[in-house]
């Protein structure tokens, strides 16, 4: 084997040959993992002769000899000359249709560009026989400054885990109308936005599959989260249950501290059927209004929602098992037997149109109902790195998403072995080839129903830790991306949503990255265990609030990581080491003797003790946990950030976080419940005491001197 030839191969696949850990050290991809990742990126590599054809294969895809061999789509930016993949003569004749109707003749300038194009939108472009799209991108993201005509925006929110909402009639689970109740409480306390846990799309065969960041497809709704009672009423929700003979079952599952899935999600499909059967059946003019209504969002949903929806029916007809082990005929959905399928059982098609019908119906209804109390932003979606390998969106856009490599993390200070989290990921070459199809769909789904959008693990969008099943986190290779394609779309369909964005950014990132971020008006996200340095004289101390970046969105917490009241008293080290989660070299009284030091860090950068008198140590019990959630609230008020979100969590003071990674069943991840109700969550004294002080001292944080950026 060909090693230079290999190598060669490997950077022209977008594999990155060497790359800085999280530590700084400059590591190298090895020989072996090429071999196991290349192929599976549609590459070749198991002979020298295969590696000469890969690389045929990639000038050809990197150079296009002619306008024919463009891909579909192409991307640009507002005011800038629009470049393109393949050498043509300057004054080669195009013609431009705008969105708006407009046509533009012209001619390619002395670099071979199309000439600037100051008009956003996806336009067609006809380039000598090539007919393709040319999505022109404003130059920057839609801001928390656009969304409150202020250039200098200080909003605030919360972070908050749908399911873990409660409210009278829910069946055991947060859902959009709880969602409405919060987010109408906490508009009525100054919040301007309610970021929320991912709704994407889920099993409605297997509800025991539960992680909202390991959906079916990222390109629809989780149907358990559909409130119907605002479309259809109350009165006949509560008829279809009771036809159903689930009140009193219903009832033990609301009134359980963690959400049953399997027993909660099965028994809320079975009313969900129940009602559907009502409106098909019933003559009266409500429902036949209701059937049209229904009728129109499955025209406009298109072949996205009807992939989804054939997928969940073959499912459920199938049983357990993915959809690689259904007949051939059935794995690929624009085959006769998938659409003789759909047609022999439309009523069971129709019914999951009708579950997406009544989701997205009812997350609009929630956000439409925070941006009439007053918020700027409203809902804020969350957008999941991957999808899961045995989901709708893997069936629906197999072209489009890379088999055989989940996405995951390297190792790192914080994950010594790395991490897979076994998703799948979009193929870089396939998003480019298919004209970014999938990837717009997905955004599109996700800005949606709300005023923003959360990318998770946005790293992503530049490079990606994948890693070859079967092989561990450690045997995976970074992957690039066609990162500024990717830029320019979000941004575009942040100002078409008028929809702000945020990324996360959180792990081993890319120098540079963080910048690019900001220069496109995406915000970063900052977390307060995370926001260390040397202040005050103290390695590792907190950093003061107005050294916080203003180009990011502050956070005390994610739900990966511990709350306020957790931290303090030490719960997620009691966890870490009941679970043997904790290093190898360290001990459960080791990590308690640190954090009482933090505490004591943590407490001087609150301002609870005075800086001349900080103790080495602090105890959970020596200072009242009330006290430090008030001073963090109002310390992540001062930050010079244009949003903070504070985590419902540390709004109520709980200890419990939602998630533990490293766990599965050990740990009640995505199950924790709230009390009380989502109206009366946020009234007692102490939280509104909180969020008054978060709110007051919001208002008076000092814009910095440099002015936002500009459209």
């Amino acid at each position: 084997m060909d090693e230079s030839l290999l190598r060669q191969l490997a950077d022209k696949a977008g594999l990155l040959l060497e790359w800085h850990d999280s530590e700084g050290n400059l590591l190298h991809l090895s020989t072996e993992v090429m071999q196991h990742v290349l192929p599976k990126l549609g590459f070749p590599a198991d002979s020298d002769a295969a590696v000469t054809e890969s690389l045929e294969k990639l000038e050809q895809i990197h150079h296009p000899r002619s306008p024919a061999d463009l891909p579909p789509l192409i991307t640009a930016e507002c005011g800038r000359a629009v470049s393109l993949p393949c050498a043509l003569q300057p004054g080669t004749r195009f013609l431009l249709r705008l969105e708006t109707g407009q046509e533009v003749n012209g001619e390619l300038d002395a670099a071979g560009c199309i000439p600037a194009v100051d008009d956003a939108g996806y336009h067609r472009l006809q380039l000598g026989d090539a007919d393709l799209c040319l999505a022109v991108a404003p130059t920057r993201c839609y801001t928390p400054a656009d969304a409150c005509s202020i250039q200098e925006a200080r909003l605030w929110g919360m972070a908050a885990q749908l399911y873990s909402l409660r409210r009278p009639g829910d069946g055991g689970f947060g859902d959009a109308l709880a969602l409405q109740h919060l987010g109408q409480s906490a508009a009525g306390q100054g919040a301007d936005a309610v970021a929320i846990s991912p709704t994407h799309a889920m099993f409605s065969g297997d509800t025991a599959r539960f992680s909202p960041y390991s959906p079916s497809s990222r390109l629809l709704r989780n149907a358990l989260y559909c409130a119907p009672e605002g479309l259809m009423g109350k009165e006949r929700v509560e008829a279809a249950q009771a036809r159903c003979g689930i009140k009193e079952q219903l009832r033990i599952l609301e009134a359980m501290e963690l959400v049953d899935w399997p027993r909660a999600g099965s028994a809320k499909l079975l009313w969900l059927r129940a009602l559907y059967d009502d409106v098909m059946g019933s003559d009266d003019a409500r429902s036949e209004a209701l059937r049209q209504q229904l009728d129109d969002y499955r025209q406009q949903g298109g072949e996205v929602l009807e992939d989804h929806c054939r997928f969940e029916a073959i499912l459920a007809a199938r049983g357990p098992g993915t959809w690689r082990d259904w007949p051939e005929e059935l794995q690929h959905p624009r085959s006769t037997a998938v659409a003789r399928f759909a047609e022999e059982h439309e009523d069971e098609v129709r019914f999951h149109a009708f579950l997406q019908w009544l989701a997205a119906d009812g997350l609009l209804r929630a956000h439409s109902a925070m941006r009439e109390a007053g918020m700027a932003v409203g809902i804020i979606s969350d957008l999941a790195v991957g999808a899961d390998d045995a989901g709708s969106q893997t069936w629906s856009r197999q072209d489009e998403m890379l088999q055989g490599l989940s996405i995951g993390a390297p190792p790192d200070s914080f994950n010594v072995h790395g991490q897979d989290w076994g998703l799948a990921a979009f193929s870089p070459h396939g998003l480019v080839q298919s004209g970014f199809r999938s990837f717009i769909d997905m955004l599109r789904a996700g800005f949606d129903q709300s005023g923003g959008l959360r990318i998770d693990h946005i790293l992503g969008l530049m490079r990606m830790w994948l890693i070859p099943h079967g092989s561990g986190p450690d045997q995976g290779a970074y992957v690039r991306y066609p990162f500024d394609d990717l830029l320019r779309l979000v941004a575009l369909e942040s100002w078409r949503h008028r929809a702000i964005v945020i990324g996360e950014d959180l792990g081993t990132v890319a120098a540079g990255f963080s910048e690019r971020l900001a220069e496109k008006g995406i915000l970063g996200m900052k977390v307060l265990w995370f926001e260390r340095g040397f202040e005050r004289g103290h390695e590792g101390s907190f950093r003061n609030a107005d050294s916080w970046s203003s180009e990011a969105m502050a956070t005390t917490s994610t739900h990966d990581l511990p709350t306020v009241a957790g931290w303090w008293a030490g719960r997620d080290i009691e966890w870490r080491s009941s679970l043997g989660l904790l290093k190898a070299d360290r001990s459960a009284e080791a990590e308690h003797n640190g954090r009482a030091k933090e505490r004591a860090q943590l407490a001087l950068a609150l301002g609870l003790v005075a800086p001349h008198s900080v103790p080495e140590k602090l105890s959970a019990s020596d200072l009242d946990a009330t006290r430090v959630l008030d001073a963090t609230a109002r310390f992540m008020a001062q930050v010079p950030s244009p949003l903070t979100l504070l985590p419902v969590e540390d709004v109520l003071g709980l200890e419990e976080q939602a998630n533990l990674p490293g766990t599965m069943d050990e740990h009640p991840n995505w199950r924790r419940r709230w009390s009380p109700d989502a109206k009366d969550l946020l009234e007692s004294a102490d939280v509104r005491h909180r969020l008054r002080g978060l709110d007051q001292c919001r208002q008076k944080v000092e814009p910095p001197a440099k002015a936002g950026a500009q459209r």
